[in-house]
């Protein structure tokens, strides 16, 4: 309960920037948490609406979000219509299983071009890779920010919670392919639940293209990304959920979103994470 308090407290002292230049963007990272009976009071149809009001306060430009069911995507679709979105449910590649999903303000934004691969050995496929428990996808975008008309790549994943080698070869693929898909040079943003920290080994490769904005930002913190519910037992500084960039001026800020919304303590088992990014 103290650390909630010291949260909640914290939270109000952040002040975002509002991204009123026409040269910064504001992008998110939100693993929303699939629906499930067993989180009883902290279950999907309980918090739903803290997630339009974290999104209606954050506001966004563009965010990716990792375990979102197809009904979940429908209802930030639905609740928050200034929104739209892409992507497929990672069992079939149309609408079965957990969409990595990117939603993007059409007031500011216009996405161009998208498509979504598997993490495995066979990425245009719907497949299991290596050691991973569970079929893991990235969907990416080609975004075009109606204030200024400048391009950006967006690329959103979820790496596997059990399997070693599929974080690791998953990642590397991600870090391939966003090498490959590039060669306009456009600024890149990726986004995602990696379910390891920042010391791990498999960040090595992904540490020499792109930059972790919560170490560059000039506004940052280093507040757990992972809170369990609340669970004692959460390392203070546990952080699982990444913003990765490259090719922009600056980073004015990083925060991680601790603020309760819609009387809910979490919007998730996770807080969603944002980054200001100067073109």
């Amino acid at each position: 309960m103290k650390k909630l308090v010291f949260f909640a407290a914290l939270a109000a002292m952040f002040s975002f920037v509002s991204c009123g230049n026409a040269d910064e963007l504001k992008v998110m990272s939100y693993n929303i948490r699939l629906e499930h009976k067993g989180d009883g009071d902290n279950a999907w149809p309980v918090r739903k609406e803290a997630t339009i009001a974290m999104l209606e306060d954050v506001k966004p430009d563009v965010f990716g979000v990792q375990e979102a069911l197809p009904h979940q995507v429908a209802y930030i679709t639905e609740q928050a219509p200034n929104y739209k979105n892409v992507g497929v449910g990672r069992d079939d590649g149309v609408a079965k299983g957990e969409f990595m999903s990117i939603f993007w303000n059409v007031e500011t934004m216009e996405m161009l071009e998208w498509g979504t691969y598997w993490l495995s050995e066979t990425p245009d496929v719907p497949s299991y890779g290596w050691d991973a428990a569970c079929r893991r996808t990235a969907t990416w975008a080609l975004m075009k920010d109606k204030r200024n008309g400048k391009h950006f790549y967006f690329v959103n994943t979820h790496l596997d919670h059990v399997g070693v080698e599929a974080r690791k070869n998953g990642l590397q693929l991600v870090v391939d392919r966003i090498g490959a898909m590039n060669p306009e040079g456009y600024p890149m943003v990726l986004t995602g639940d990696f379910n390891m920290t920042p010391d791990d080994a498999a960040l090595v490769d992904l540490d020499k293209q792109m930059t972790s904005t919560r170490t560059i930002a000039a506004k940052t913190d280093d507040l757990s990304t992972f809170n369990g519910w609340g669970d004692p037992e959460i390392p203070e500084h546990h952080m699982i959920d990444y913003i990765y960039v490259k090719g922009f001026k600056s980073v004015p800020e990083y925060a991680t979103i601790v603020k309760q919304y819609a009387g809910k303590p979490f919007v998730s088992d996770h807080y969603p994470i944002i980054s200001v990014l100067e073109y």
